[in-house]
């Protein structure tokens, strides 16, 4: 379930009723800047006083969940699937924290979380029409699933349809999702191409030139790139995947530097990939161009502050070797 840990947190509720309060409005602040250690006594005091407040649970529950506690986020989840049977919210988030920790923990064990987990989305998609992110957990959990103990290509695409009712952008990542998970590349690619010319997001963008990029199309995938970049130019991280590419596979050496470059000088944590990253992609280029002092210069900054970057190591005897 691998796209799960990013479909659940993201819908963590930011509820503001309880802000008269002034201890747990200053526990709701904490949340909001991911300051979860000094946010979690103060809730729980809270929680003490009202055991039964849906709120607390809920951000409690987030916070276990963010810090991938997930026994703890389970029993929360769970009181308030148990308090709120009708909000399809909570059998989401319950369904999504025991799909988590089935990952967690030995596949014997994980087969008696099944049930539940499958139970909780159901649930979760019956009752709220319109969730997405439940049908999204559906579509994952049944084509992951092996055939004996539950798997259905038919039902992901079940689901996958009724995405499409709802976002038809969601629905051609759903299907292209399927089809790259059961190796059929013609079809994955004509729905990320789908899902690109609707919705054109980030997202669209960056499955269809992974999806490129897996079926060894890189020039494809530059392609993809250059095209998103200049539809999103405020997105650093594109320019570090289109130097990455450079950098891998040889192509588009000086479009692949003009990009690190401003990865380099944009870059902030946001971005995800960090810097000694960019580093290693411009020392491949320079040694695709031949240039043996530019390569060792970049490698060695790569290495400056992680000497033990294990690629980069490899890489550093290459350009040695030049």
């Amino acid at each position: 379930m691998k796209w799960l840990l990013i479909l659940l947190f993201p819908i963590c509720s930011f509820a503001q009723g309880n802000a008269v309060d002034p201890a747990f409005a200053k526990a709701e602040n904490y949340f909001y800047i991911k300051q979860y250690n000094q946010a979690k006594p103060i809730f729980k005091s809270y929680l003490k006083q009202h055991p039964n407040d849906l709120k607390t649970l809920e951000y409690l529950g987030d916070i276990y969940g963010f810090t991938q506690e997930w026994d703890t986020a389970i029993d929360y989840y769970k009181k308030l699937v148990e308090l709120s049977p009708k909000v399809a919210n909570y059998h989401y988030k319950y369904g999504g924290v025991l799909g988590m920790k089935a990952l967690a923990i030995n596949k014997v064990r994980a087969l008696g979380l099944i049930g539940d987990i499958k139970e909780a989305f159901i649930t979760a998609a019956t009752l709220d029409p319109k969730h997405v992110e439940a049908r999204w957990a559906l579509v994952e959990f049944y084509i992951q699933l092996p055939g004996v103990i539950g798997g259905s290509e038919s039902k992901a695409k079940q689901y996958a349809n009724e995405l499409a009712t709802l976002s038809p952008v969601d629905g051609h990542l759903a299907h292209g999702y399927i089809a790259e998970y059961n190796h059929k590349p013609k079809d994955a690619e004509y729905h990320y191409k789908k899902a690109v010319a609707i919705g054109g997001s980030v997202i669209c963008y960056t499955k269809l030139y992974e999806h490129y990029e897996k079926n060894k199309a890189p020039e494809k995938a530059m392609q993809v790139l250059d095209e998103a970049q200049k539809k999103h130019t405020s997105e650093n991280r594109l320019h570090y995947q289109l130097g990455k590419i450079a950098g891998q596979y040889g192509i588009g050496l000086d479009q692949g530097i003009e990009c690190l470059d401003k990865y380099i000088m944009n870059y902030s944590s946001a971005d995800g990939v960090p810097k000694d990253w960019a580093y290693y992609r411009l020392a491949q280029i320079y040694k695709h161009k031949g240039q043996k002092e530019e390569a060792k210069t970049w490698i060695s900054k790569a290495l400056q502050n992680r000497p033990d970057f294990k690629e980069a190591l490899v890489e550093k005897k290459l350009i040695e070797a030049l």
